[in-house]
Order: C-alpha cells, then structure tokens, then sequence
C-alpha cells in the first residue's frame, strides 16, 4: 500500500510539474494569437494582421481624450500605406465614458471624426473580465503594465510583438509615438 501511494504521489507530482510546461505551450506567443470581435459582432483573428504595424487603442466617447480619435485617424492614414493599423477597442470602465451600443460607438466615430480604422466591439481592458488580448498586453510591466485610463496605445510589433505601451496624455500624433511607429515600420516585413 505505501509503494503504491508513493507512486501515485509521485505520478501526480510528474503531471504537475508537466503542467506549467503544457501551460506555457498554449500561453499565446504574440499579440496575433488572439481572435476578438470587431464592431459588427464578426470573428477577427488578429493573425490577419501579420506583417503589419499596430496601434492597439482602448477608446471611448465621452472623455477628455476622445478628441485624438481626430489624430488617431490622421496617423492612420498617413502610414496606412506602409503596413500600418489602428484598432480601436471600446471600453466603458473609465468614468462610463463608453455607454452606448456598438451602433452608438460607430455612428459616433464615423459622424463626428470620420474613422476608417477598424474599431472592434466594446470589451474590458482590466478587471475579472478583462479581454485576454488586454491580459497579454498588460502583462510586461516593462511596457507599463495596466491600463489607467481610457486612450492608453499598445505598439504592437509586424510579428506581433509588444513594441512599446503610451498613456492616454501622450498625443497619437506626438514625436515620442509617431518616431516609435517609424521605427517599427522601417523594420522588414
């Protein structure tokens, strides 16, 4: 009986430490990894990004910082040409600045600052129920770690790694972001 416990003992001892290595096997490896929903409620594997530089931005419409939806349009398409994306990803955990539907948050945008950046469905980028994309994110505190306030910008490298993390005061058209998005964008794809 003592054998065959210790063996059992043993045998589970094995599988544990097996499982922080099966664990890490499926810990996704870039920002690519993940699959969200974009405004519409449509499936969008983030892979479909691949080779392209990304600005991932938690944005809402009644905030003292929703005027850079203006700029983060204007960057956008000044290097759109040049494999780069801005997504916009709604969140209404910062003062309840972002409490309309999807419909809202669209019609929003489009009236009032003309976006043509992919802007995905609302999701919370901390908390209980942080989307997992914002957990991978905020994970590094090299970049930064959590998200503080609402327009917080993550540089996301062509292969999908994290290049750099900007609070919500600095500007997207900044010389600190628009020379960390240049320097990404001159790397090969």
């Amino acid at each position: 009986m003592k054998t065959i416990t210790l063996s059992i003992l043993s045998a589970a001892s094995m599988l544990m430490a097996a499982s922080p290595t099966t664990q890490a096997a499926d810990a996704p490896k870039s920002a690519l990894d993940f699959e969200m929903k974009d405004i519409h409620g449509k499936p969008v594997p983030l892979s479909t990004y691949k080779g392209e530089v990304l600005l991932v931005v938690n944005v809402a419409s009644r905030c003292g910082y929703t005027p850079q939806y203006k700029e983060l349009q204007a960057i956008y398409k000044k290097y759109a040409d040049q494999g780069f994306k801005v997504i916009g990803f709604p969140c209404n955990q910062f003062g309840g600045q972002e409490p309309g539907t999807e419909k809202d948050i669209l019609s929003f945008c489009t009236d009032n600052y003309d976006v043509s950046f992919p802007m995905m469905s609302k999701i919370d980028v901390k908390g209980g129920e942080q989307a997992p994309l914002y957990r991978y994110l905020t994970a590094n505190e090299t970049h930064g770690g959590e998200v503080k306030w609402n327009f917080e910008k993550f540089l996301i490298s062509r292969d999908g790694m994290l290049a750099g993390h900007f609070r919500s005061a600095v500007k997207p058209d900044s010389e600190e972001l628009t020379a960390a998005i240049e320097a990404q964008l001159k790397k090969a794809r």
